[in-house]
């Protein structure tokens, strides 16, 4: 559903030749030469319908950044993301123009963002959040549309009594159940979560955990899980990677990356999980 090649993010002056002198055996991200920072470099995967793929690093190490340039968030200087479409074709979305993209959006890819004001409007409810993806669709009859909403809302355990609500007087961990609701409206081929536990309490997040577990394997979605916290990429994921400083160091199972982490980063990452 989801073949990602070459993907390279350069942020500031320059271009790939600023690549040189950054990554793990340096030690930075940052070019020596002219400053500018490299948020990702060479960085392919694939994801298979039904499947969820773990992207692990600390702050800083790029993980987000893939996922913001496949979304369409920024754009990547290099690279290229082929996503399985709904006629059933194949389509590089960075080559998308500005239209398309909203469209892909729409469609064939949703996200769900650490923060969720940036997958949410604040001030309208919880509903209306939903139904927004759903009009965007071209679903027009409010009688269906108010149904869907209700029905995906109740699946992420919203209280219908709550639906009419605006956001803004949810909790995190609400509003994280209106993030998931509403990406999963029109039944999207690929779903990028981008840190969905993290800032949450540990019982809310235990639950919101649950909830995606259960989702992914209810749905069949091809699913990329952007997170530091190894805890939940174990509990959500099967193969993983582990980036640091801009570029991928390991690749494999998620459990043989946490029972015999092979690089000496990933090996730190998982010492620290377990205290």
């Amino acid at each position: 559903m989801l073949r990602v090649e070459g993907l390279g993010k350069i942020y500031g002056p320059g271009g790939p030749a600023d690549v040189e002198g950054t990554g793990p055996e340096f030690g930075r991200s940052v070019s020596p030469s002219t400053g500018a920072v490299v948020g990702c470099w060479d960085v392919g995967f694939e994801v298979a319908a039904g499947e969820a793929l773990g992207v692990i690093g600390e702050s800083g190490s790029g993980k987000s950044t893939v996922m913001r340039c496949i979304a369409g968030d920024q754009t990547a200087t290099t690279g290229s993301a082929h996503i399985r479409t709904v006629d059933g074709g194949e389509a590089d979305v960075m080559g998308f123009d500005p239209s398309r993209r909203r469209s892909l959006r729409v469609d064939e890819l949703a996200v769900v963002y650490q923060d969720p004001s940036e997958g949410l409007d604040l001030h309208v409810s919880a509903g209306g959040n939903v139904a927004d993806r759903l009009t965007a669709a071209g679903w027009r009859n409010f009688g269906d549309i108010r149904r869907r909403a209700a029905e995906l809302l109740a699946r992420t355990e919203v209280p219908l009594d709550r639906m009419d609500d605006p956001v803004s007087t949810f909790s995190g961990g609400m509003r994280q159940r209106v993030q998931l609701a509403k990406a999963l409206a029109n039944q999207p081929s690929v779903l990028l979560l981008d840190e969905p536990t993290t800032g949450l309490d540990a019982s809310v997040a235990a639950g919101v955990l649950d909830l995606i577990r259960d989702l992914l394997q209810e749905t069949g979605v091809a699913a990329v899980v952007v997170s530091h916290d190894f805890a939940v990429i174990e509990m959500l994921t099967r193969r993983s990677l582990v980036m640091h400083h801009s570029r991928v160091v390991e690749a494999g199972l998620t459990d043989q990356l946490l029972e015999d982490p092979q690089h000496p980063y990933s090996q730190r990452l998982v010492g620290a999980a377990r205290g």
